[in-house]
């Protein structure tokens, strides 16, 4: 792997490997969990994602496809799954290109990278602890997917750091929505852009705001993130912003139910 690509053999692999691959525009990360099995966050055919728009109808579907009268003999018939579900690395991949999400990265190789949404500052977890947040919430759900705040790459960062973002005016974790979110910015927002009046120039300051953008968007440098259990983070699924704090450095535990604190007259 390298600046310009991510590309890996299936030789590479190990469980706990963020991979993913490329449909059309959109990127289809999932958690490798090894025997050739990838657990993945997926809206499901004809679903919408959520954002209550006409995207609902335009994105494709990232769930594996497979004509119904030759479904795939391992996973069986996944076109109508939604929510975590786990599919066979060919179904996964359904063609593509195998590539590998990258963690602990450095910012200048952040910044040097064209392409948003393939590595993050973020340390990785140990696969130990990727294994068993993609395990349970194989079993318990991820939520309801949403394009901008709850989405697949959301899912496959969770696993892999345990990182929660708990604010309303983010966009996830997903470094992929937020170089869409950057390189909009980086055309209309820039007071920078009256600055030249060349295109060479513009193109400069276009290009160094859609990277700061990027980088202070990345889950690693982001102060509005914690460290979240994937117990905790089941248990209070239906609350949109999570009241839960604490340092990021913490090791991962189990955390209790709020206890009621009201007092008696």
């Amino acid at each position: 792997m390298g600046v310009f690509s991510n590309k890996i053999d299936r030789e590479q692999l190990k469980p706990g490997d963020h991979i993913y691959s490329w449909s059309f525009l959109c990127k289809i990360p999932g958690i490798y969990v090894g025997d050739g099995m990838v657990t993945h966050f997926t809206r499901g055919a004809g679903q919408e994602i959520g954002t209550g728009t006409v995207l609902d109808r335009l994105l494709v579907s990232s769930s594996p496809a497979h004509d119904l009268d030759n479904p795939c003999p391992k996973c069986g018939d996944l076109s109508k799954n939604e929510g975590v579900i786990s599919s066979c690395l060919d179904c996964f991949l359904y063609g593509g290109e195998l590539y590998l999400f990258e963690y602990g990265v450095s910012a200048a190789f952040f910044l040097a990278k064209p392409r948003g949404g393939t590595c993050t500052l973020a340390a990785s977890d140990p696969p130990e602890d990727v294994l068993r947040r993609a395990s349970f919430l194989l079993e318990k759900g991820f939520g309801g997917y949403n394009i901008f705040k709850n989405n697949c790459e959301d899912f496959a960062i969770y696993c892999k750091t345990g990182l929660l973002v708990f604010t309303n005016l983010s966009v996830g974790r997903s470094g992929q929505a937020a170089s869409y979110l950057a390189a909009a910015s980086a055309v209309v927002s820039t007071p920078l852009r009256f600055m030249t009046t060349s295109m060479s120039g513009l193109a400069a300051v276009g290009y160094g705001m859609y990277c700061v953008s990027r980088l202070v968007s990345d889950i690693g440098v982001r102060r509005d993130v914690s460290k979240i259990p994937v117990e905790t983070l089941v248990a209070y699924h239906s609350v949109s912003e999570p009241e839960m704090t604490g340092n990021i450095n913490e090791p991962e535990k189990t955390a209790e139910m709020p206890k009621d604190t009201a007092k008696n007259d």
